[in-house]
Protein backbone atom coordinates (compact mmCIF):
# COMPACT_ATOMS: atom_id res chain seq x y z
CA UNK A 1 0.00 0.00 0.00
CA UNK A 2 0.88 3.06 -0.59
CA UNK A 3 2.24 5.58 2.80
CA UNK A 4 3.49 9.06 3.37
CA UNK A 5 6.40 8.86 6.09
CA UNK A 6 8.74 11.15 7.08
CA UNK A 7 8.14 13.69 4.01
CA UNK A 8 8.29 10.94 1.62
CA UNK A 9 5.83 8.37 -0.22
CA UNK A 10 6.73 4.41 0.36
CA UNK A 11 4.61 2.01 -1.42
CA UNK A 12 5.11 -1.95 -0.15
CA UNK A 13 7.61 -0.10 2.05
CA UNK A 14 9.69 1.33 -0.05
CA UNK A 15 10.75 5.06 -1.45
CA UNK A 16 8.00 5.95 -4.40
CA UNK A 17 8.08 8.91 -6.54
CA UNK A 18 3.93 9.14 -8.14
CA UNK A 19 4.54 10.08 -11.83
CA UNK A 20 1.20 10.41 -12.74
CA UNK A 21 -0.84 11.78 -15.69
CA UNK A 22 -4.45 12.65 -15.79
CA UNK A 23 -7.41 11.10 -18.60
CA UNK A 24 -10.42 11.03 -17.99
CA UNK A 25 -12.15 7.74 -19.08
CA UNK A 26 -15.15 9.90 -19.71
CA UNK A 27 -14.24 12.35 -22.40
CA UNK A 28 -12.57 9.30 -24.65
CA UNK A 29 -14.19 6.30 -26.37
CA UNK A 30 -13.39 3.19 -25.00
CA UNK A 31 -11.98 1.78 -27.71
CA UNK A 32 -9.11 4.31 -27.37
CA UNK A 33 -8.22 4.02 -23.63
CA UNK A 34 -5.72 1.59 -24.00
CA UNK A 35 -4.09 3.85 -26.73
CA UNK A 36 -3.86 6.98 -24.69
CA UNK A 37 -2.77 4.75 -21.57
CA UNK A 38 0.32 3.20 -23.38
CA UNK A 39 1.30 6.71 -24.64
CA UNK A 40 1.75 7.67 -20.78
CA UNK A 41 3.48 4.23 -19.70
CA UNK A 42 5.95 5.58 -23.05
CA UNK A 43 6.37 8.89 -21.44
CA UNK A 44 7.81 6.99 -18.27
CA UNK A 45 4.69 7.53 -16.11
CA UNK A 46 3.64 4.85 -13.83
CA UNK A 47 0.15 5.69 -12.66
CA UNK A 48 -2.53 7.29 -14.38
CA UNK A 49 -5.39 9.39 -12.41
CA UNK A 50 -8.79 10.20 -13.08
CA UNK A 51 -11.73 11.73 -11.61
CA UNK A 52 -15.19 10.02 -11.20
CA UNK A 53 -18.15 12.54 -12.52
CA UNK A 54 -21.45 11.81 -10.27
CA UNK A 55 -23.83 12.94 -13.08
CA UNK A 56 -22.26 10.84 -16.00
CA UNK A 57 -22.75 7.70 -13.78
CA UNK A 58 -26.54 8.54 -12.19
CA UNK A 59 -28.07 10.68 -14.83
CA UNK A 60 -30.96 10.48 -12.74
CA UNK A 61 -31.80 9.94 -9.28
CA UNK A 62 -31.59 6.10 -8.51
CA UNK A 63 -30.53 5.57 -12.41
CA UNK A 64 -27.23 4.20 -12.93
CA UNK A 65 -24.91 4.41 -15.90
CA UNK A 66 -21.64 2.14 -15.57
CA UNK A 67 -21.45 0.76 -19.20
CA UNK A 68 -19.58 2.19 -22.66
CA UNK A 69 -17.79 5.33 -21.71
CA UNK A 70 -19.07 5.19 -17.82
CA UNK A 71 -17.21 1.98 -17.42
CA UNK A 72 -14.77 2.72 -15.11
CA UNK A 73 -13.90 -0.44 -14.17
CA UNK A 74 -12.94 -1.68 -17.81
CA UNK A 75 -10.46 1.70 -17.73
CA UNK A 76 -8.95 0.48 -14.46
CA UNK A 77 -8.73 -3.18 -15.98
CA UNK A 78 -6.71 -1.46 -18.86
CA UNK A 79 -4.61 0.25 -16.62
CA UNK A 80 -3.28 -2.49 -14.68
CA UNK A 81 -2.86 -4.51 -17.93
CA UNK A 82 -0.17 -2.29 -18.84
CA UNK A 83 1.06 -1.93 -14.97
CA UNK A 84 0.00 1.30 -13.78
CA UNK A 85 -0.82 2.18 -11.22
CA UNK A 86 -4.48 4.13 -11.01
CA UNK A 87 -5.56 7.32 -8.90
CA UNK A 88 -9.53 7.83 -8.15
CA UNK A 89 -10.88 10.92 -7.33
CA UNK A 90 -14.28 9.99 -6.99
CA UNK A 91 -15.04 12.90 -5.17
CA UNK A 92 -19.00 14.06 -5.93
CA UNK A 93 -17.47 17.24 -6.90
CA UNK A 94 -14.81 17.16 -9.69
CA UNK A 95 -14.39 20.65 -11.08
CA UNK A 96 -12.53 19.71 -14.33
CA UNK A 97 -14.83 22.26 -16.35
CA UNK A 98 -17.51 19.49 -16.51
CA UNK A 99 -21.18 20.20 -16.20
CA UNK A 100 -21.64 21.91 -12.49
CA UNK A 101 -18.56 20.15 -11.52
CA UNK A 102 -20.05 16.49 -12.23
CA UNK A 103 -22.88 17.39 -9.67
CA UNK A 104 -26.42 16.43 -11.06
CA UNK A 105 -28.40 19.01 -12.25
CA UNK A 106 -31.31 16.90 -10.57
CA UNK A 107 -30.33 18.08 -7.13
CA UNK A 108 -31.09 21.34 -7.91
CA UNK A 109 -34.81 20.50 -7.92
CA UNK A 110 -34.63 20.39 -4.43
CA UNK A 111 -35.44 23.84 -3.09
CA UNK A 112 -33.31 24.26 -0.36
CA UNK A 113 -30.40 21.54 -1.04
CA UNK A 114 -26.77 23.29 0.19
CA UNK A 115 -24.45 21.39 -2.10
CA UNK A 116 -20.94 20.74 -1.20
CA UNK A 117 -22.17 20.99 2.42
CA UNK A 118 -23.26 18.48 5.35
CA UNK A 119 -26.18 19.00 4.59
CA UNK A 120 -28.36 15.83 5.89
CA UNK A 121 -30.15 16.02 2.61
CA UNK A 122 -27.48 16.57 0.39
CA UNK A 123 -25.42 14.27 2.34
CA UNK A 124 -27.44 11.32 2.13
CA UNK A 125 -27.80 11.71 -2.07
CA UNK A 126 -24.16 11.10 -1.89
CA UNK A 127 -24.23 8.28 0.35
CA UNK A 128 -27.14 6.39 -1.98
CA UNK A 129 -24.49 7.31 -5.02
CA UNK A 130 -21.29 5.56 -2.64
CA UNK A 131 -23.95 2.78 -2.00
CA UNK A 132 -23.59 1.70 -6.18
CA UNK A 133 -19.97 3.19 -7.11
CA UNK A 134 -17.87 2.77 -4.14
CA UNK A 135 -17.71 -0.96 -4.23
CA UNK A 136 -17.08 -0.87 -7.49
CA UNK A 137 -13.55 0.71 -6.89
CA UNK A 138 -13.05 -1.20 -3.39
CA UNK A 139 -12.51 -4.79 -5.22
CA UNK A 140 -9.17 -2.81 -7.46
CA UNK A 141 -7.43 -1.44 -4.81
CA UNK A 142 -3.88 -2.44 -4.31
CA UNK A 143 -4.57 -4.40 -1.02
CA UNK A 144 -6.31 -7.21 -3.31
CA UNK A 145 -3.62 -6.81 -6.06
CA UNK A 146 -5.59 -4.37 -8.16
CA UNK A 147 -3.88 -1.01 -9.44
CA UNK A 148 -5.56 1.93 -7.31
CA UNK A 149 -3.07 2.91 -4.58
CA UNK A 150 -5.00 6.19 -3.50
CA UNK A 151 -7.85 8.20 -3.43
CA UNK A 152 -8.88 11.97 -3.07
CA UNK A 153 -11.48 13.22 -0.34
CA UNK A 154 -13.49 16.13 -1.53
CA UNK A 155 -11.55 18.15 -4.43
CA UNK A 156 -10.67 21.78 -4.23
CA UNK A 157 -12.71 21.73 -1.34
CA UNK A 158 -10.67 24.92 0.49
CA UNK A 159 -11.93 27.34 -2.65
CA UNK A 160 -14.80 26.63 -1.97
CA UNK A 161 -16.25 26.23 1.47
CA UNK A 162 -14.96 25.52 5.14
CA UNK A 163 -17.49 22.50 6.24
CA UNK A 164 -14.65 19.99 8.54
CA UNK A 165 -18.00 17.88 9.26
CA UNK A 166 -18.16 17.83 5.37
CA UNK A 167 -15.11 16.53 4.69
CA UNK A 168 -14.87 13.97 7.58
CA UNK A 169 -17.99 12.32 6.20
CA UNK A 170 -15.86 10.94 3.20
CA UNK A 171 -13.54 9.33 5.50
CA UNK A 172 -16.68 7.79 6.98
CA UNK A 173 -17.87 6.71 4.13
CA UNK A 174 -14.70 5.05 2.67
CA UNK A 175 -14.45 3.16 5.93
CA UNK A 176 -17.82 1.93 5.67
CA UNK A 177 -16.93 0.43 2.09
CA UNK A 178 -13.74 -1.27 3.05
CA UNK A 179 -11.65 1.39 0.87
CA UNK A 180 -8.76 1.43 3.50
CA UNK A 181 -6.17 3.13 1.04
CA UNK A 182 -4.21 6.49 0.91
CA UNK A 183 -6.60 9.08 1.26
CA UNK A 184 -5.32 12.97 0.24
CA UNK A 185 -6.67 16.65 -0.06
CA UNK A 186 -5.72 18.96 -2.86
CA UNK A 187 -6.39 22.64 -3.17
CA UNK A 188 -4.14 25.69 -4.07
CA UNK A 189 -1.42 27.17 -1.81
CA UNK A 190 -3.67 29.58 -0.37
CA UNK A 191 -6.55 27.23 0.00
CA UNK A 192 -4.54 24.29 1.94
CA UNK A 193 -5.72 25.36 5.66
CA UNK A 194 -9.70 25.29 4.86
CA UNK A 195 -9.29 22.39 2.55
CA UNK A 196 -7.64 19.65 4.76
CA UNK A 197 -7.90 17.29 7.10
CA UNK A 198 -5.23 17.07 10.14
CA UNK A 199 -4.57 12.84 9.48
CA UNK A 200 -5.17 13.04 5.87
CA UNK A 201 -2.25 14.01 3.61
CA UNK A 202 -2.36 17.62 1.87
CA UNK A 203 -0.99 17.86 -1.76
CA UNK A 204 -1.34 20.87 -4.15
CA UNK A 205 -2.44 22.08 -7.02
CA UNK A 206 -0.10 24.99 -9.61
CA UNK A 207 1.70 25.65 -12.30
CA UNK A 208 4.80 26.95 -11.57
CA UNK A 209 6.50 28.69 -8.39
CA UNK A 210 7.21 24.98 -6.93
CA UNK A 211 9.39 26.29 -4.33
CA UNK A 212 7.27 29.09 -3.43
CA UNK A 213 4.05 26.72 -2.97
CA UNK A 214 6.06 23.89 -1.23
CA UNK A 215 7.22 26.09 1.59
CA UNK A 216 3.69 27.03 2.03
CA UNK A 217 2.78 23.55 2.37
CA UNK A 218 5.85 22.98 4.98
CA UNK A 219 4.55 26.23 7.18
CA UNK A 220 0.99 24.72 7.40
CA UNK A 221 1.60 20.69 7.84
CA UNK A 222 5.63 19.96 8.42
CA UNK A 223 7.53 16.99 6.77
CA UNK A 224 4.13 16.34 3.77
CA UNK A 225 5.61 14.70 1.26
CA UNK A 226 5.65 16.94 -1.59
CA UNK A 227 2.87 15.91 -4.22
CA UNK A 228 1.68 18.23 -6.97
CA UNK A 229 -2.08 16.62 -7.44
CA UNK A 230 -2.88 19.28 -10.67
CA UNK A 231 0.36 20.01 -12.38
CA UNK A 232 -1.26 22.68 -14.90
CA UNK A 233 0.37 21.66 -18.23
CA UNK A 234 -2.15 23.53 -20.26
CA UNK A 235 -5.07 25.38 -19.90
CA UNK A 236 -8.87 24.91 -21.12
CA UNK A 237 -10.97 27.29 -23.31
CA UNK A 238 -13.85 29.26 -23.42
CA UNK A 239 -16.31 29.92 -26.38
CA UNK A 240 -15.85 34.09 -27.64
CA UNK A 241 -12.11 33.32 -26.67
CA UNK A 242 -8.88 32.34 -27.82
CA UNK A 243 -7.41 28.90 -27.66
CA UNK A 244 -5.00 29.04 -24.83
CA UNK A 245 -1.37 27.56 -24.93
CA UNK A 246 1.83 26.94 -22.92
CA UNK A 247 5.14 27.10 -24.44
CA UNK A 248 6.24 23.55 -24.30
CA UNK A 249 9.96 24.73 -22.86
CA UNK A 250 8.27 26.34 -20.17
CA UNK A 251 5.96 23.50 -19.33
CA UNK A 252 9.15 20.96 -19.32
CA UNK A 253 10.99 23.77 -17.59
CA UNK A 254 8.83 23.85 -14.49
CA UNK A 255 9.05 20.29 -14.56
CA UNK A 256 12.46 19.92 -13.91
CA UNK A 257 11.77 22.31 -11.27
CA UNK A 258 9.41 19.46 -9.58
CA UNK A 259 12.35 17.17 -10.15
CA UNK A 260 14.94 18.97 -8.60
CA UNK A 261 12.72 19.00 -5.56
CA UNK A 262 11.71 15.58 -5.79
CA UNK A 263 8.21 16.17 -5.50
CA UNK A 264 5.56 13.49 -7.09
CA UNK A 265 3.22 14.53 -9.70
CA UNK A 266 0.00 14.68 -11.73
CA UNK A 267 -0.23 16.39 -15.11
CA UNK A 268 -3.48 17.73 -15.08
CA UNK A 269 -4.05 17.03 -17.90
CA UNK A 270 -1.37 13.96 -19.50
CA UNK A 271 -4.67 13.66 -22.10
CA UNK A 272 -8.01 16.26 -22.26
CA UNK A 273 -10.00 14.63 -24.26
CA UNK A 274 -13.45 16.21 -25.50
CA UNK A 275 -16.52 17.69 -23.71
CA UNK A 276 -19.44 15.20 -25.94
CA UNK A 277 -22.63 16.23 -25.42
CA UNK A 278 -23.64 18.46 -23.43
CA UNK A 279 -21.16 18.10 -20.59
CA UNK A 280 -18.91 20.92 -21.04
CA UNK A 281 -18.48 23.50 -18.21
CA UNK A 282 -18.81 27.02 -17.35
CA UNK A 283 -17.05 29.85 -15.33
CA UNK A 284 -18.74 32.37 -14.01
CA UNK A 285 -16.62 35.92 -12.73
CA UNK A 286 -17.27 38.89 -13.97
CA UNK A 287 -19.83 37.40 -16.55
CA UNK A 288 -20.27 33.81 -17.49
CA UNK A 289 -17.55 31.59 -19.66
CA UNK A 290 -18.72 28.58 -20.87
CA UNK A 291 -16.50 25.87 -22.24
CA UNK A 292 -15.98 24.20 -25.46
CA UNK A 293 -16.30 21.16 -26.68
CA UNK A 294 -12.97 20.72 -27.29
CA UNK A 295 -11.03 19.30 -23.70
CA UNK A 296 -7.67 19.79 -25.55
CA UNK A 297 -5.95 21.80 -23.21
CA UNK A 298 -3.16 22.15 -24.90
CA UNK A 299 -2.12 18.93 -22.91
CA UNK A 300 1.06 16.53 -23.72
CA UNK A 301 -1.39 14.91 -25.74
CA UNK A 302 -3.60 16.55 -28.17
CA UNK A 303 -7.81 16.55 -28.09
CA UNK A 304 -7.26 13.52 -30.95
CA UNK A 305 -4.66 11.72 -29.06
CA UNK A 306 -1.44 12.74 -30.88
CA UNK A 307 2.03 13.21 -29.27
CA UNK A 308 2.42 16.89 -29.57
CA UNK A 309 6.11 18.72 -28.93
CA UNK A 310 5.43 19.30 -25.22
CA UNK A 311 4.86 15.65 -24.94
CA UNK A 312 8.55 15.18 -26.59
CA UNK A 313 10.23 17.96 -24.06
CA UNK A 314 8.56 16.50 -20.58
CA UNK A 315 10.14 13.06 -21.67
CA UNK A 316 13.72 14.46 -22.45
CA UNK A 317 13.46 15.98 -19.46
CA UNK A 318 12.66 12.92 -17.34
CA UNK A 319 15.09 10.80 -19.17
CA UNK A 320 17.44 12.93 -17.07
CA UNK A 321 16.59 11.25 -13.96
CA UNK A 322 14.96 8.27 -14.89
CA UNK A 323 14.90 5.44 -17.46
CA UNK A 324 12.11 5.99 -19.87
CA UNK A 325 10.68 3.25 -22.66
CA UNK A 326 11.31 3.64 -25.89
CA UNK A 327 9.28 6.03 -28.04
CA UNK A 328 5.97 4.95 -29.92
CA UNK A 329 4.53 6.57 -32.47
CA UNK A 330 0.79 7.36 -33.35
CA UNK A 331 -1.11 4.38 -34.43
CA UNK A 332 -4.64 6.29 -34.65
CA UNK A 333 -5.46 6.79 -38.48
CA UNK A 334 -6.70 10.34 -39.45
CA UNK A 335 -8.91 10.99 -42.64
CA UNK A 336 -10.74 13.39 -44.82
CA UNK A 337 -13.93 12.04 -45.95
CA UNK A 338 -14.75 15.01 -48.09
CA UNK A 339 -18.07 17.39 -48.45
CA UNK A 340 -21.34 15.43 -46.77
CA UNK A 341 -24.62 16.95 -48.37
CA UNK A 342 -26.85 17.26 -45.73
CA UNK A 343 -30.05 16.49 -47.96
CA UNK A 344 -33.24 16.79 -45.56
CA UNK A 345 -33.99 19.33 -43.09
CA UNK A 346 -36.99 20.23 -40.70
CA UNK A 347 -37.54 22.98 -38.49
CA UNK A 348 -37.42 22.10 -34.42
CA UNK A 349 -40.98 23.44 -34.35
CA UNK A 350 -42.26 20.51 -36.56
CA UNK A 351 -40.91 17.73 -34.23
CA UNK A 352 -41.51 18.69 -30.89
CA UNK A 353 -44.37 16.16 -30.49
CA UNK A 354 -41.50 13.31 -31.30
CA UNK A 355 -38.36 14.93 -29.77
CA UNK A 356 -40.05 16.71 -26.50
CA UNK A 357 -41.86 16.31 -23.31
CA UNK A 358 -44.57 18.33 -22.75
CA UNK A 359 -45.58 20.34 -19.03
CA UNK A 360 -47.85 22.61 -18.33
CA UNK A 361 -47.60 25.46 -14.99
CA UNK A 362 -48.88 28.40 -14.00
CA UNK A 363 -45.26 30.13 -13.83
CA UNK A 364 -42.84 28.84 -16.25
CA UNK A 365 -40.33 26.20 -14.24
CA UNK A 366 -36.53 26.44 -14.39
CA UNK A 367 -35.17 22.88 -16.45
CA UNK A 368 -34.46 21.15 -13.22
CA UNK A 369 -38.16 21.83 -11.68
CA UNK A 370 -39.22 20.74 -15.16
CA UNK A 371 -36.84 16.86 -14.46
CA UNK A 372 -34.93 18.37 -17.25
CA UNK A 373 -30.84 18.52 -17.07
CA UNK A 374 -29.65 19.31 -20.41
CA UNK A 375 -30.20 20.70 -24.37
CA UNK A 376 -33.49 23.49 -24.68
CA UNK A 377 -36.54 24.05 -23.27
CA UNK A 378 -39.06 25.86 -24.97
CA UNK A 379 -41.70 28.55 -23.26
CA UNK A 380 -44.76 29.57 -24.65
CA UNK A 381 -47.58 31.41 -23.33
CA UNK A 382 -50.24 34.03 -24.21
CA UNK A 383 -49.75 37.46 -24.36
CA UNK A 384 -53.53 39.11 -24.86
CA UNK A 385 -52.04 43.09 -25.31
CA UNK A 386 -50.94 44.90 -28.58
CA UNK A 387 -47.73 47.11 -28.85
CA UNK A 388 -44.24 46.98 -27.71
CA UNK A 389 -43.70 45.86 -24.37
CA UNK A 390 -40.51 45.87 -22.30
CA UNK A 391 -39.60 42.12 -21.35
CA UNK A 392 -36.67 41.86 -17.96
CA UNK A 393 -34.65 39.16 -19.30
CA UNK A 394 -32.67 38.60 -16.11
CA UNK A 395 -34.31 35.33 -14.83
CA UNK A 396 -33.42 33.57 -18.55
CA UNK A 397 -30.18 30.89 -18.58
CA UNK A 398 -28.51 30.98 -20.77
CA UNK A 399 -29.15 32.09 -23.90
CA UNK A 400 -32.76 32.29 -25.70
CA UNK A 401 -34.35 32.82 -29.15
CA UNK A 402 -37.92 34.73 -28.79
CA UNK A 403 -40.48 34.78 -30.81
CA UNK A 404 -43.79 36.26 -31.40
CA UNK A 405 -46.86 34.78 -33.22
CA UNK A 406 -44.81 32.61 -35.20
CA UNK A 407 -42.06 35.33 -36.09
CA UNK A 408 -38.64 35.63 -35.05
CA UNK A 409 -38.12 38.84 -32.94
CA UNK A 410 -34.38 38.70 -31.19
CA UNK A 411 -31.82 36.80 -29.46
CA UNK A 412 -30.66 37.32 -25.73
CA UNK A 413 -27.54 36.34 -23.77
CA UNK A 414 -26.73 36.22 -20.08
CA UNK A 415 -23.88 37.75 -20.83
CA UNK A 416 -25.95 41.11 -22.76
CA UNK A 417 -25.19 44.41 -20.31
CA UNK A 418 -28.95 45.43 -21.02
CA UNK A 419 -31.58 43.03 -19.55
CA UNK A 420 -34.44 44.38 -21.02
CA UNK A 421 -35.54 43.94 -24.59
CA UNK A 422 -38.68 45.56 -26.25
CA UNK A 423 -40.90 43.50 -27.84
CA UNK A 424 -43.36 44.08 -30.52
CA UNK A 425 -47.01 42.24 -30.24
CA UNK A 426 -48.90 43.22 -32.79
CA UNK A 427 -52.37 41.59 -32.26
CA UNK A 428 -54.95 41.58 -29.65
CA UNK A 429 -54.17 38.07 -28.38
CA UNK A 430 -50.16 37.22 -29.29
CA UNK A 431 -48.24 33.80 -28.87
CA UNK A 432 -44.98 34.26 -27.37
CA UNK A 433 -42.72 31.48 -27.39
CA UNK A 434 -39.02 31.88 -25.56
CA UNK A 435 -36.54 28.39 -26.67
CA UNK A 436 -34.13 28.78 -24.59
CA UNK A 437 -30.45 26.91 -24.24
CA UNK A 438 -28.50 25.36 -21.54
CA UNK A 439 -24.99 26.32 -22.73
CA UNK A 440 -22.92 24.21 -19.14
CA UNK A 441 -23.83 24.76 -15.64
CA UNK A 442 -20.86 26.82 -13.94
CA UNK A 443 -18.14 24.11 -12.18
CA UNK A 444 -16.36 26.00 -9.65
CA UNK A 445 -17.08 28.91 -7.64
CA UNK A 446 -19.91 30.98 -6.19
CA UNK A 447 -22.46 30.04 -8.97
CA UNK A 448 -22.21 26.39 -8.47
CA UNK A 449 -26.13 26.41 -8.18
CA UNK A 450 -26.72 27.18 -11.68
CA UNK A 451 -30.19 26.95 -12.18
CA UNK A 452 -31.06 26.74 -16.17
CA UNK A 453 -34.29 28.07 -18.18
CA UNK A 454 -36.22 30.62 -16.98
CA UNK A 455 -35.77 30.38 -13.24
CA UNK A 456 -38.34 33.32 -12.33
CA UNK A 457 -41.40 34.38 -13.91
CA UNK A 458 -40.81 36.70 -16.50
CA UNK A 459 -41.76 40.57 -16.16
CA UNK A 460 -43.41 42.05 -19.28
CA UNK A 461 -45.02 44.90 -19.60
CA UNK A 462 -44.79 45.95 -16.18
CA UNK A 463 -46.49 42.62 -15.14
CA UNK A 464 -46.11 39.25 -14.79
CA UNK A 465 -47.66 36.46 -16.90
CA UNK A 466 -48.73 33.34 -15.81
CA UNK A 467 -50.17 30.28 -17.60
CA UNK A 468 -47.00 28.77 -19.64
CA UNK A 469 -46.67 25.58 -21.35
CA UNK A 470 -43.01 23.89 -21.86
CA UNK A 471 -41.27 21.55 -23.94
CA UNK A 472 -38.03 19.88 -22.16
CA UNK A 473 -35.54 18.88 -25.32
CA UNK A 474 -33.14 17.13 -24.12
CA UNK A 475 -32.08 15.51 -27.65
CA UNK A 476 -31.83 12.07 -25.98
CA UNK A 477 -34.37 11.36 -29.09
CA UNK A 478 -33.70 12.76 -32.67
CA UNK A 479 -36.36 13.36 -35.53
CA UNK A 480 -36.87 10.52 -37.45
CA UNK A 481 -39.64 12.16 -39.74
CA UNK A 482 -38.24 14.51 -42.14
CA UNK A 483 -41.05 15.30 -44.47
CA UNK A 484 -44.29 17.12 -44.30
CA UNK A 485 -43.55 19.74 -42.06
CA UNK A 486 -44.72 23.23 -42.58
CA UNK A 487 -42.11 25.70 -39.79
CA UNK A 488 -39.34 27.35 -41.70
CA UNK A 489 -37.98 28.94 -38.41
CA UNK A 490 -34.72 27.83 -36.62
CA UNK A 491 -33.64 25.65 -35.33
CA UNK A 492 -33.61 23.12 -38.06
CA UNK A 493 -32.09 19.77 -38.29
CA UNK A 494 -30.06 19.12 -41.00
CA UNK A 495 -29.06 15.24 -41.75
CA UNK A 496 -27.03 13.58 -44.45
CA UNK A 497 -25.44 10.06 -44.80
CA UNK A 498 -22.33 8.56 -46.06
CA UNK A 499 -19.69 5.39 -45.94
CA UNK A 500 -16.53 5.41 -44.70
CA UNK A 501 -14.56 2.97 -45.70
CA UNK A 502 -11.29 2.09 -44.04
CA UNK A 503 -13.17 4.01 -40.71
CA UNK A 504 -10.66 6.47 -39.19
CA UNK A 505 -10.41 9.42 -36.91
CA UNK A 506 -11.87 12.65 -38.28
CA UNK A 507 -13.07 16.46 -37.91
CA UNK A 508 -16.24 17.78 -38.63
CA UNK A 509 -16.00 21.28 -40.64
CA UNK A 510 -18.86 23.34 -40.07
CA UNK A 511 -17.91 26.08 -42.24
CA UNK A 512 -21.17 27.87 -43.02
CA UNK A 513 -23.43 27.11 -39.95
CA UNK A 514 -23.64 29.11 -37.25
CA UNK A 515 -23.99 27.57 -33.76
CA UNK A 516 -25.53 24.20 -32.55
CA UNK A 517 -24.69 20.69 -32.18
CA UNK A 518 -23.67 17.63 -34.18
CA UNK A 519 -25.02 13.84 -33.96
CA UNK A 520 -23.21 10.92 -35.78
CA UNK A 521 -25.40 7.87 -35.18
CA UNK A 522 -26.99 9.60 -32.89
CA UNK A 523 -24.10 10.07 -30.86
CA UNK A 524 -23.81 13.96 -29.88
CA UNK A 525 -20.67 14.83 -30.57
CA UNK A 526 -20.86 18.63 -28.77
CA UNK A 527 -21.70 22.27 -29.62
CA UNK A 528 -20.14 24.22 -32.32
CA UNK A 529 -20.10 28.00 -32.54
CA UNK A 530 -18.75 29.05 -35.57
CA UNK A 531 -18.78 32.98 -35.13
CA UNK A 532 -17.74 32.84 -31.38
CA UNK A 533 -14.75 30.52 -32.03
CA UNK A 534 -11.98 29.53 -31.40
CA UNK A 535 -13.53 25.94 -31.66
CA UNK A 536 -14.22 25.75 -35.69
CA UNK A 537 -14.27 22.08 -35.91
CA UNK A 538 -15.82 18.94 -33.99
CA UNK A 539 -13.50 15.98 -32.83
CA UNK A 540 -15.46 12.38 -34.27
CA UNK A 541 -13.68 9.29 -33.01
CA UNK A 542 -12.88 7.06 -35.92
CA UNK A 543 -14.77 4.21 -33.48
CA UNK A 544 -18.36 5.87 -33.60
CA UNK A 545 -18.35 5.47 -37.43
CA UNK A 546 -19.16 2.35 -39.20
CA UNK A 547 -18.45 1.67 -42.88
CA UNK A 548 -21.55 1.97 -44.53
CA UNK A 549 -24.43 4.49 -44.12
CA UNK A 550 -23.62 6.70 -41.38
CA UNK A 551 -26.21 9.97 -40.50
CA UNK A 552 -25.42 12.35 -39.72
CA UNK A 553 -27.73 15.20 -38.03
CA UNK A 554 -27.10 18.88 -37.34
CA UNK A 555 -29.07 20.84 -35.05
CA UNK A 556 -28.45 24.58 -36.63
CA UNK A 557 -29.92 27.43 -33.99
CA UNK A 558 -29.50 30.42 -35.87
CA UNK A 559 -28.54 30.41 -39.53
CA UNK A 560 -27.02 28.16 -42.43
CA UNK A 561 -25.95 29.85 -45.35
CA UNK A 562 -25.01 25.93 -46.93
CA UNK A 563 -26.15 22.16 -46.60
CA UNK A 564 -23.06 20.70 -46.58
CA UNK A 565 -20.54 19.34 -43.55
CA UNK A 566 -16.79 18.82 -44.91
CA UNK A 567 -14.76 15.86 -42.53
CA UNK A 568 -11.30 16.36 -42.91
CA UNK A 569 -8.28 15.48 -40.90
CA UNK A 570 -7.22 18.52 -38.96
CA UNK A 571 -8.62 19.98 -35.87
CA UNK A 572 -9.07 23.88 -36.09
CA UNK A 573 -8.46 25.89 -32.89
CA UNK A 574 -7.46 29.36 -33.25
Amino acid sequence: MLKADNGEFLLDGKPFQVLSGAIHYFRVVPQYWEDRLRKLKAMGLNTVETYVPWNFHEPKKGQFHFSGMADIERFIQTAQALDLYVIVRPSPYICAEWEMGGLPAWLLAEKDIILRSSQPAFLQHVADYYDVLLPKIEKHLSKHGGPVIAMQIENEYGAYGNDHNYLNFFKEQYQKHGLDTFLFTSDGPHFIEQGSLPDVTTTLNFGSRAEESFTTLETFKPGSPKMVAEYWIGWFDHWEGKHVTRDPKDAAKHFEDLLTLKSSVNFYMFHGGTNFGFMNGANHYDKYYPTITSYDYDSLLSESGEITEKYKQVKEVLKKYKEVPEDIENEIPRKSYGAITLTESVSLFDTLQDISKRKEHLVPLSMEEAGQSYGYILYSTKVNRTGQLKLDTEPIRDRAYIYVNGQFQTTVYINNEAEQVVIDFPNEVNTLEILVENMGRANYGKHLTDKKGIVNNLWLGEQYWFHWTMHCIELDVLPTRYDGGKDTRYPKFFQGSFDANEVSDTFVDLDGFTKGNVFINGFNLGRYWTTAGPQQRLYLPGPLLKEKDNVITVLELEHAEANIVQLVDEPKLG
